[in-house]
């Protein structure tokens, strides 16, 4: 892992995603990214153009300049705000740059991600105290964008002692799989590979738990193997509450419900129930 992107709004969880961004860089000595997106459509909200229509253009393009001003500071606070938590939480300052762009987050992301090996997002935005249980409302649009894994953190820092993943036998878990056991900052940790039985026999999970192991095992990873019974979304996130996991590894496409992840139900109801960090792999 050599480069890090973080993607904040200056929120509470894009502060919590920074202090995650900084433990990866001190366990792998990765360079950090941190890119501030202005949403190009604040600029052409409806009001202001009926404005312009009734008040004439002079004041339309008035208006406009005030609200690039105003953003323009927003991004000035939110850059102090990254550097002062990443600094803080020790990354030297060589080992960061922030990027500050307009347009669409999903269309500027997609650039920034090619140069990336780990994408960092906070699970919530800036309306968290809005709406508590709604995530971010660009998080999974980015995450579908995405060639690399998407690491959606949650609202307290912790670092990663505990990693299980969800597996189902899919291309995007191997990849999930290859990741962990070419990753050096995986060997010292608890590993658990869980497998749910939902519409398929036991049998079939137990040979998918045993692809699994083989293939960390090849990478010098010895997980706890186990195979949960029920609903996957319950069965995954109560797993993760009662064995204190402290990352929750899925992979986006599979032969089971779970394939629906990123584009449905499970992923949605995975990321709510789980108050865990989750890293995303397509």
């Amino acid at each position: 892992m050599k480069n890090i992107l973080i993607c904040t709004d200056g929120s509470a969880y894009s502060a919590e995603a920074c202090l995650y961004a900084a433990w990866l860089s001190r366990q792998t000595d990765a360079n950090i990214s941190v890119l501030y997106v202005s949403d190009l459509r604040q600029f052409e909200i409806p009001a202001v153009a009926d404005f312009s229509g009734s008040l004439g253009i002079q004041p339309f393009e008035g208006m406009v300049s005030q609200l690039h001003e105003v953003e323009e500071i927003k991004a000035n606070f939110v850059k102090e705000q990254a550097l002062k938590t990443l600094h803080g939480a020790g990354v030297a300052e060589g080992k960061i740059i922030f990027h500050h762009e307009t347009g669409l987050l999903v269309e500027v992301m997609s650039d920034y991600a090619d140069v990336a090996d780990i994408v960092l997002l906070g699970k919530r935005g800036e309306n968290v105290n809005f709406a508590t249980e709604h995530l971010g409302s660009m998080l999974e649009r980015v995450i579908r964008s995405l060639e690399v894994p998407a690491l959606v953190t949650n609202r307290k820092f912790k670092a990663f002692e505990k990693v299980a993943i969800a597996y189902d036998g899919g291309a995007s878990c191997r990849k999930a799989l290859d990741f962990l056991a070419n990753q050096k900052l995986f060997k010292d940790m608890q590993l658990h590979v869980i497998v749910c039985v939902e519409g398929h026999k036991e049998d079939a999970a137990t040979q998918r738990l045993k692809e699994a192991e083989s293939r960390l095992h090849a990478g010098g990873l010895y997980p706890t193997c186990q195979v949960l019974n029920g609903e996957v979304e319950t069965a995954i996130s109560n797993y993760v509450k009662r064995s204190e996991i402290d990352l929750l590894v899925l992979g986006a496409y599979g032969h089971s419900r779970i394939r629906e992840l990123l584009i449905g139900s499970t992923t949605t109801e995975l990321l709510r129930r789980c108050h865990v960090p989750v890293l995303c792999f397509r």
